[in-house]
């Protein structure tokens, strides 16, 4: 019997390979209309401000640990909506699952006086809560997951309000502070949560930089084996291919639909724990989404899903928005904003970029099997 395995990793490689030159065509593409937007609105300091973009990350160890802080969170909310990506689900609710996290992990941080390592699992099973009732509702009730979400996204944003807002020892003002709207410093009310440095603040001079950055790949990695190398992770994708055959091969698709949710919620969970743990940001009371978990989407979007490439993505996405820090005052905060995300937009085109790749190399194939390997080109038949 032949043995198909080489052909199905020559497959898998330059399925690889698409993806990640669909991914690069589509950030090339995003920094062409950056670049032409910026001659738009300032044609005197546009190249100026595109330097700035493009080197700021790279300028000096403290701005590159900056990237990495802001990756990290990137990253896990890129999970989470790759792997449900990958079950055919779109998690839109990656925001509220991502404050339902911070909530849980600052809960366990300043009220409880938990250590780092019991606040972030704290994270992981508020935001896999959060996740849940989307994914019931589908495979139950086989309502929208983006109609479930969204709604959790704002139920989420008042839930983590009000719980901080009646827990004094969460509160700024009950360790001293003049503003009592937002979270207490985590170096004053508990520095055993604090996510370790482990001397890479020293190293980077900043202390922004921690292990968290580790923390993210570790997980990214952790979620492509599953995704790639077990029975239930190709049984996930099964359901992302076909869900109606997936039940009639004997996968329990209302399970894997829930139990998707749930790892997806748990990793945006997981994002914000990173993010409010590093010591460095206090939660404030909002009255707005956090943006985080929906620049995850564009940061799955970038991956193809692949959650490889997240990291990538991740830090791609990252490395820009430090950059646009660096345009202000030459450029107005609006017009930053406008450009950044214009550059994020056309990045996450990568998914239509792959298509058009695949569908030039099926043509060419076509082309290829039409001609007969033997056939003599006109004219030299007489000769």
């Amino acid at each position: 019997m032949e043995d198909k395995r080489p052909v199905v990793k020559q497959k898998k490689s330059l399925t690889g390979s698409i993806d990640f030159l669909s991914s690069i065509i589509a950030i090339l593409m995003g920094l062409l209309f950056g670049t032409i937007l910026l001659l738009c609105l300032n044609p005197t300091h546009a190249f100026e401000g595109l330097t700035n973009l493009l080197s700021t990350g790279f300028s000096s160890p403290e701005k590159f640990a900056k990237v990495l802080y802001q990756a990290a969170p990137l990253m896990m909310c890129g999970l989470s909506v790759g792997i449900a990506f990958k079950t055919n689900l779109f998690n839109i609710g990656a925001s509220g699952q991502y404050m339902i996290g911070a909530m849980c992990a600052l809960i366990g941080a300043l009220a409880f006086k938990m250590p780092w390592y019991m606040c972030l699992i704290m994270s992981m099973v508020g935001g896999g809560i959060w996740g849940l009732f989307p994914g019931l509702f589908k495979a139950l009730f086989n309502v929208n997951e983006v109609i479930t979400a969204i709604m959790f996204n704002w139920i989420g944003l008042f839930t983590m309000n009000v719980v901080i807002s009646n827990i004094p020892t969460m509160l700024a003002g009950y360790y001293g502070s003049a503003v009592n709207n937002r979270t207490g410093d985590l170096s004053a009310a508990n520095a055993g949560a604090i996510i370790p440095r482990l001397g890479l603040d020293k190293l980077m001079n900043s202390n922004y930089m921690n292990i968290s950055i580790f923390i993210a790949i570790f997980m990214a990695i952790i979620i492509h084996i599953i995704l790639n190398k077990t029975t239930f992770g190709y049984e996930l994708k099964a359901c992302g291919y076909n869900r109606d055959a997936a039940q009639y091969a004997g996968v329990n698709s209302k399970r894997n639909i829930i139990i998707t949710m749930v790892i997806s919620g748990a990793l945006a969970g997981l994002g914000g724990a990173i993010f409010y743990l590093a010591g460095t940001a206090q939660y404030t009371i909002e009255k707005n989404l956090l943006g985080m978990g929906f620049d995850g989407i564009s940061v799955a979007l970038l991956a193809n899903s692949s959650p490889l490439g997240t990291i990538l993505s991740a830090l791609f996405i990252s490395y820009i928005r430090v950059g646009g820090q660096a345009m202000q005052p030459t450029f107005a905060t609006e017009y930053v904003d406008i450009i950044l995300g214009v550059i994020i937009y056309f990045s996450a085109f990568s998914l239509l970029m792959k298509n058009v790749i695949v569908k030039i190399l099926k043509r060419k194939k076509k082309e290829k099997e039409e001609i007969p390997p033997n056939a003599i080109p006109s004219g030299k038949e007489d000769q």
